[in-house]
């Protein structure tokens, strides 16, 4: 059965008919008349801890979670995310890649939605400030024998690992990683300038949330953020929620990338979407949502992860970096959809799309339609 979805392309502003069938764009053509509503290609998240209330990091993860947040994830306008496990206990992290492992095996949806898994950790700096919010007690050096342990548990569903390449074995272990075709991003990190350029020509390719996970004072320069800033070589990924990094901090550092080379993710946890408070989280403990989105740990200023979900961040970049629609889209669309040949509206494509309109003021899509591989989630 074939379906035709109108609007108006966010690359360009042209509006377009897309007919859809057999869950592929089949073909894309000029509309006779002009759209209202926006059409974009599916938001793509690198990033995701949780969100409505399911959380990937909770000490028994289930296979119903994760199908539960890829339905909940489907219906916010992302229709592809990589489950984002943090630092942990060897049997915890097994036991959640297991977890995922499954619900791929149950659901198409998450099958589909998820291409593979993100280890956040836990071979990161164990200093606080660069640590964030990861567990000291499971901050531990690489190691290649738990790697294949980890991929064991889940089919090979490890396909990006964020580390600190301050570690002595860093570069053998990335080398490792890489060949196996495992993205490695640099975050959470006390590395030297050298250590970085090392990881970079070990096959590093993206920094995590750049601008966090980092000391809260650092030198001048030489430091972290203008190594990783400066090489093109690496693809910043960063959490435009209006708290993770400053307007002008976020604008710089997309001006330096460029949007090709920018990817935004949402960091999103269990809290994304819930009511402000205070709650105890399996990662962090004790943490504050304010009524404004910023979740820290109970009595500091540290952050603990993220309240929003992708859709709103969109937004909030094209407004904090005064970026096109085009631009701001296209870093949580194209940038992250080429490391598994998503994120395009072209011919013969995946029919994930997104339907919406912005309203005056508003900080969120207001989305009209979500498709997954062709079929509408709501």
């Amino acid at each position: 059965m074939t379906k035709t979805i109108k609007g108006r392309n966010t690359a360009d502003g042209t509006s377009i008919d897309v007919e859809v069938e057999d869950g592929l764009i089949r073909m894309i053509r000029p509309s006779a008349q002009e759209q209202e509503l926006w059409l974009s290609p599916g938001l793509i998240d690198l990033q995701v801890n949780g969100y409505g209330g399911c959380d990937l990091n909770a000490e028994t993860l289930t296979s119903d979670t994760v199908s539960l947040l890829a339905h909940k994830l489907s219906l916010a306008g992302t229709t592809t995310f990589l489950p984002t496990l943090v630092t942990a206990s060897e049997q915890r992290l097994i036991s959640g890649l297991a977890a995922i492992a499954q619900a791929r095996a149950s659901s198409a949806l998450a099958r589909h939605m998820i291409p593979c898994v993100h280890i956040e950790g836990p071979h990161i700096s164990a200093d606080d400030g660069s640590r964030g919010a990861h567990p000291l007690d499971g901050v531990r050096p690489p190691d290649l024998t738990e790697f294949y342990r980890w991929q064991n548990a889940c089919d090979g569903l490890v396909g990006l690992v964020t580390m600190s390449p301050h570690y002595d074995n860093s570069v053998d272990y990335m080398r490792a990683l890489v060949s196996q075709g495992v993205h490695v991003a640099i975050g959470h990190t006390t590395a030297t300038h050298s250590q970085i350029m090392a990881a970079i020509e070990a096959g590093a390719s993206l920094s995590t949330h750049l601008g966090n996970g980092i000391a809260l004072q650092l030198p001048r320069h030489p430091n972290a953020i203008w190594t990783q800033l400066a090489d093109d070589r690496l693809t910043a990924t960063l959490i435009a929620d209006g708290h993770h990094v400053p307007a002008e901090t976020l604008k710089v550092m997309v001006r330096a990338k460029g949007p090709a080379n920018c990817i935004l993710v949402s960091d999103s946890v269990a809290l994304a979407g819930m009511p402000p408070g205070e709650y105890t989280t399996a990662v962090g403990g004790r943490v504050v949502l304010s009524p404004h989105g910023l979740l820290t740990l109970r009595g500091s200023q540290l952050l603990a992860g993220a309240a929003f979900p992708l859709r709103d961040t969109v937004l909030k970049a094209m407004r904090m970096c005064e970026l096109p629609m085009a631009d701001a889209f296209r870093m949580a669309t194209q940038s992250p959809g080429r490391i598994f040949g998503r994120g395009e509206l072209r011919e013969g494509a995946d029919a994930d799309l997104i339907q919406f309109a912005i309203k005056p003021g508003s900080t969120t899509l207001d989305l009209r339609m979500v498709m997954v591989q062709g079929q509408e989630q709501f």
